[in-house]
């Protein structure tokens, strides 16, 4: 999306409307969050419509709509009606935030071909299904943004992750494959690769004193956990003007983890 006003922040959204996956909790939530003080109107994806915690009444309290909508990422026509069932509640889709994901803690050596497809559903095949459905949204309308959540796991290897850092991976290159054929119609796709983030996923993790302590150390340059803004401000900055030349890239939010 460009808009080539000079009276206005290029941060604004108003006036747009984003739908975002996984939008229940962790950075989901956050995302959502962002993008209505953004002044965007957003469609939260979520498992079922009724479990939505409060976002709903969150962002209308900040002056956006909010549509909840039935949204498990690994059911493609479901997810699909949801992309719809959004453009005809809010009109034309601006900015597709594919944040739902998550992946299994096992030895390479011992991941089944079940645990394989799983994660590779839910990170990598509702990608770039979901990006395409969008997209075709989006041609007829003019434009789009589309922001991956990828990982650092897709930058770098993370032992015991195999499978979640190689559909990562796939989220990275695909991120560039639909930028380049998708640029003429005015849409842009990126990406986004954070580090670990004080949510409510990692939040067993991370409690454990060994394991924070070696993220930390891990996390080269800055040596601390980020916060969920940290990552919804960038989604914001995505999918505004303000990054109207950008595409085809996968930003970083690492604390310098994969720069050493």
């Amino acid at each position: 999306m460009t808009d080539t006003s000079i009276d206005t922040s290029p941060f604004d959204l108003s006036g747009t409307t984003v739908l975002v996956t996984g939008a229940r909790r962790g950075l989901g939530r956050a995302i959502a969050v962002e993008f209505a003080r953004a002044g965007a109107d957003v469609a939260i994806g979520l498992r079922e419509t009724a479990d939505d915690a409060g976002l709903a009444s969150e962002i209308e309290a900040l002056g956006r709509r909010a549509l909840p909508v039935r949204m498990d990422v690994t059911d493609l026509d479901a997810a699909r009606a949801a992309i719809d069932r959004t453009v005809e509640e809010f009109g034309p889709l601006h900015t597709l935030v594919n944040n739902a994901g998550g992946g299994i803690v096992a030895p390479a050596i011992d991941v089944t071909e079940e645990d394989f497809d799983r994660v590779w559903a839910l990170n990598t095949k509702s990608t770039y299904f979901l990006s395409q459905h969008a997209a075709r949204h989006m041609r007829n309308a003019g434009g789009g943004a589309i922001v991956n959540i990828a990982s650092q796991a897709g930058l770098v290897a993370l032992p015991g992750e195999s499978s979640y850092c190689i559909a990562k991976a796939a989220v990275v290159h695909l991120t560039r494959c639909q930028a380049v054929e998708w640029g003429e119609y005015g849409i842009r796709v990126n990406a986004l690769a954070p580090t670990f983030i004080e949510t409510d996923g990692t939040q067993a993790a991370l409690s454990d004193p060994a394991f924070r302590a070696d993220t930390v150390e891990r996390i080269a340059a800055l040596h601390r956990i980020g916060a969920p803004r940290e990552v919804s401000g960038a989604a914001v900055f995505l999918a505004s003007s303000a990054a109207s030349l950008i595409t085809g890239q996968t930003l970083a939010i690492d604390g310098g983890w994969t720069a050493r």
